[in-house]
């Protein structure tokens, strides 16, 4: 079986995540079963981080009942390294967060390392010593906001892209001519591109009249809004990676059998960029939902 374009984000099996989110996080029999319908699939990547509660823990307890250990490939993150660190200390904190990372996920190599934050792009060097050192493969960040000079240097960035936000778009381009791997998250803007209209907050509704529109679209093209919204990201051919996590085993299936549909035709593309215009960060932003008190 071909290796699956999608990347597995366990954030959820440590941590209750999303604006959605209502079930909390899933079991361990479900992380196990989704594991292993992931790697039937021909999913081998999967995303984590030290800062996601449990989920280094329970990725590498699950990943070693199934026998799937060497199999896969995890994308893991440092912790958000404190604003005022010394330099000598950066160093230290982050070779301890990775090697804690490798002893919970029970490997010796990590695909790759990435910044969980734009600001710690300033210690990329001792990244990158990690990668001489055989520990991880490549050297990156996770990008919410800015791009720094620096994130053209990194051998794999991560990056929130979806529907209504293109702000990356440019940044992925350039990136994945000069060779950086690209890995996209927020595929449905942390469910609020799916949720019901009556749910979603009040800070948020400028959104909805987008939505429907989109809605409608995709009624008049035959699919589901949720397979529009997954099938638009694949249709970005510098997207190397579109990483999504699930709950159950069955939205998995839905994912899988999505991806496997491929990228929009280019006309439901031009309708796309008709519909949605460049929109403000903090309708788009999570973090900036967050500061606003919207969620």
């Amino acid at each position: 079986m071909n290796e699956s374009r999608l990347v597995l984000g366990t954030v959820q099996f440590g941590l209750k995540y999303g604006i959605a989110n209502t079930s909390g996080k899933p079991s361990s029999l479900v992380v196990r079963r989704i594991l292993q319908k992931a790697y039937e699939c021909g999913i081998r990547k999967l995303d984590t981080a030290a800062a996601y509660g449990e989920s280094e823990t329970v990725l590498g307890q699950e990943l070693r009942a199934l026998d799937l250990t060497d199999k896969v490939k995890i994308i893991s993150k440092v912790m958000p390294l404190p604003p005022d660190i010394q330099e000598n200390e950066a160093e230290k904190i982050i070779m301890d967060c990775i090697e804690r990372s490798l002893a919970n996920l029970g490997i010796s190599r990590l695909e790759a390392v990435l910044f969980h934050r734009e600001a710690d792009l300033r210690f990329l060097p001792y990244l990158l010593k990690a990668r001489e050192n055989g520990l991880i493969g490549k050297a990156g960040v996770s990008l919410d906001g800015e791009v720094p000079d620096a994130a053209y240097d990194c051998d794999a960035v991560q990056v929130p892209g979806n529907i209504f936000d293109r702000r990356f778009l440019s940044f992925i381009r350039k990136a994945h001519a000069n060779g950086t791997e690209i890995y996209n998250r927020s595929v449905y803007l942390q469910g609020l591109l799916l949720m019901p209209e009556e749910k979603i907050p009040q800070g948020l509704q400028k959104l909805v009249p987008y939505r429907r529109q989109l809605e409608e679209l995709a009624r008049e093209s035959g699919i589901a809004p949720a397979e529009l919204y997954f099938r638009y990201l694949l249709s970005v051919a510098e997207i190397d990676g579109v990483l999504t996590g699930v709950d159950t085993v069955e939205q998995l299936e839905y994912n899988t059998s999505v991806a496997a549909a491929g990228g929009l035709p280019p006309e439901i593309m031009q309708k796309i960029t008709g519909i949605v215009p460049d929109l403000p960060e903090e309708l788009i932003r999570p973090a900036r939902w967050a500061a606003n008190h919207w969620v």
